[in-house]
């Protein structure tokens, strides 16, 4: 395939439609090592239907939904607009109760109104979690570490750095602790991804804005052949992928 016909292809990755949070497009050209826990099941093991649950960042609502919470007793927050917009069409018409908040921005609840907060890849303050649960109350985050991706990030970005380089789970840890928190389950997971498709990495390039500052086809037309290269003689392009997840209890 010449120059040209990739050129194409990886245009209308980089301008195909995004809501929500959802990577099916590309997921038949990514292979991951599976986290070492199970996000959702962790949840479930601690989630009742009396409580209020708060999912942080919901994105669509896709993961949402399949904890099936009763909708009345269901809580989110989403700050990318297009994603608000999708919650309020497809989460308010339920009875879920939907507000925007943007990153470093206070949560808009009341003190001490959660029993259970969940988060996964979304910002947050400490303190705030804190104010707004219950006493005795669950925060449950996974998050993606500050080397995450930063394989493909130098090959693809020049003069690359990562935005969030002191983001990991031993200094998280100790805000947790600090604000008044129990941990009760922690781990952190490296692990390696392989892309089988150019195009995959150009589609994700597009959303991952932190991991890819100033990223287009265009800019980086030379560095995603060498990445072409690279599948050509290999079979795949590797990268990698920084996760970490705090579970921990408010005081009673």
């Amino acid at each position: 395939m010449n120059g040209n016909d990739l050129y194409k292809i990886w245009k209308e990755e980089e301008e195909a439609a995004f809501q929500g949070w959802d990577f099916s497009r590309i997921n038949p050209y990514i292979k991951e090592e599976p986290l070492t826990w199970d996000y959702k099941g962790i949840i479930l093991k601690h989630l009742k239907p009396h409580m209020r649950l708060l999912d942080m960042g919901t994105g669509g609502g896709e993961f949402l939904l399949t904890l099936n919470h009763p909708h009345k007793n269901t809580f989110v927050t989403e700050g990318y607009e297009p994603n608000y917009q999708l919650c309020l069409e497809k989460l308010a018409p339920l009875g879920i109760t939907v507000k925007p908040c943007s990153d470093g921005a206070a949560l808009p609840y009341d003190d001490n109104f959660f029993d259970i907060i969940i988060n996964r890849h979304e910002s947050y303050l400490v303190e705030d979690i804190y104010r707004l649960l219950k006493p005795g109350g669950l925060i449950i985050t996974q998050q993606v570490g500050g080397d995450n991706n930063s394989i493909i990030s130098k090959k693809l970005i020049k003069g690359f750095a990562s935005e969030f380089p002191d983001f990991d789970l031993a200094r998280e840890e100790i805000k947790f602790r600090q604000a008044g928190f129990e941990i009760f389950y922690k781990n952190e997971f490296y692990s390696k991804t392989l892309y089988s498709d150019v195009k995959a990495i150009v589609y994700m390039a597009k959303i991952l804005v932190w991991d890819f500052p100033g990223f287009s086809v265009d800019k980086c037309f030379d560095e995603l052949l060498a990445l072409q290269q690279e599948l050509e003689e290999n079979g795949f392009v590797e990268g990698n992928e920084v996760r970490f997840i705090i579970c921990a209890k408010k005081g009673d």
